[in-house]
């Protein structure tokens, strides 16, 4: 998904394998051509009000937040407290670094206290994880880890059968068990990452902050997932555009919304082949890629719920995965197969109307 907004410019871009290497603590990756951060703006609309807003890097991708708000001062320091938020959340659910409850949980299989938001994104998780028949599985860590090992470094060296066949056995939500406060593994070996709903509670959470502060008009957009709340310009709803697959400006479908959330799961973010058979999002059954979508955005009432389904309709494959949306209130869909062919949910016009 891509925010519109008739007051941006163009700014210079960053190669995807030099913005990998400033960012990505949360491994969630970013596209090539993606806008380097630029500091924040204040602009003055009209009589009432100013439009503050920021380009920052963070959370493995490339965030902005637009505010709208009659005080440009109390603007920018709620702009500045709803960054340190996500920056103090991307510390909490860092795989990477050795000291982080996650990284002790991988490591150790046990957790005795996890951190309360981490604990949310955990049953959250293993909730999807039972709704959509396991195709939304956070232990996919040991594929996705072998994966990043074979292809570093440019290598080309494909998977064995037999290697993706014994760490499939580990691949299963329902061997996370979270009883509290405390996380445990049934099986030694297994791992988690929490990269396709991990960035859209944290832009929940960053949003929530903002409302406290009184900001009831604001867009945040962390790479694609994109939470927005009241108004833009002109008492009007905000505009977003979904991302064209093939980077040709040709956006497949552009929608407005007041309060809400749109995530968007595409295989042409991070990929680890030059064929593009080889992505970040994996069908947890088969260890591998799915291969018959390109893109698909879910509308949903929070972006953690957005981003987790976009992951699992991705995974399901177009039909399945629109049926399914069509199954739950509240949710819509579009999905752009390998084809080119884009299919709605049922209720998708007017969840963009």
């Amino acid at each position: 998904m891509k925010s519109l907004d008739r007051f941006s410019r163009e700014d210079r871009l960053v190669g995807r394998r030099a913005f990998l290497k400033m960012s990505g603590l949360l491994g969630l990756g970013a596209a090539s051509g993606l806008l380097l951060p630029k500091a924040a703006e204040a602009l003055k609309l009209d009589q009432k009000n100013y439009k503050v807003s920021e380009t920052r890097l963070a959370m493995g991708t490339i965030v902005s937040m637009t505010l709208i708000h009659p005080s440009k001062d109390q603007a920018e320091e709620a702009l500045g407290l709803a960054f340190e938020e996500i920056e103090r959340l991307t510390a909490v659910m860092n795989r990477f670094a050795g000291s982080t409850a996650i990284s002790v949980l991988n490591k150790d299989g046990r957790l005795a206290d996890a951190p309360p938001e981490m604990q949310r994104v955990l049953e959250r998780s293993l909730y999807f994880h039972k709704i959509t028949g396991g195709a939304f599985d956070i232990t996919v860590k040991p594929v996705v880890d072998l994966f990043q090992a074979k292809y570093e470094k440019g290598r080309v060296i494909e998977p064995k059968e037999s290697e993706l066949r014994g760490l499939i056995e580990l691949v299963n939500g329902a061997n996370v068990e979270v009883s509290g406060r405390s996380v445990s593994f049934k099986r030694p070996g297994m791992g988690i990452t929490l990269d396709g709903i991990a960035k859209g509670y944290i832009v929940d959470r960053a949003s929530e902050l903002l409302s406290k502060r009184k900001i009831s008009n604001h867009l945040i957009n962390a790479g694609g997932d994109i939470r927005t709340a009241g108004s833009a310009l002109e008492e009007k709803p905000w505009t977003v555009a979904v991302q064209d697959p093939k980077k040709k400006n040709e956006y497949p479908d552009i929608i407005h919304i007041r309060d809400g959330a749109i995530a968007t799961s595409g295989n042409y973010e991070v990929f680890y082949d030059r064929e593009k058979m080889f992505h970040h999002i994996v069908n947890p059954r088969t260890g591998l890629s799915p291969a018959l979508s390109t893109s698909v955005s879910v509308i949903a009432k929070t972006t953690m719920d957005a981003d987790a389904l976009s992951t699992s309709v991705f995974v399901m494959d177009p039909e399945p995965g629109t049926r399914f949306i069509n199954s739950l209130p509240d949710c819509h869909s579009l999905v752009i197969d390998r084809s080119g062919r884009i299919l709605k949910s049922h209720n998708w016009k007017s969840a963009a109307a």
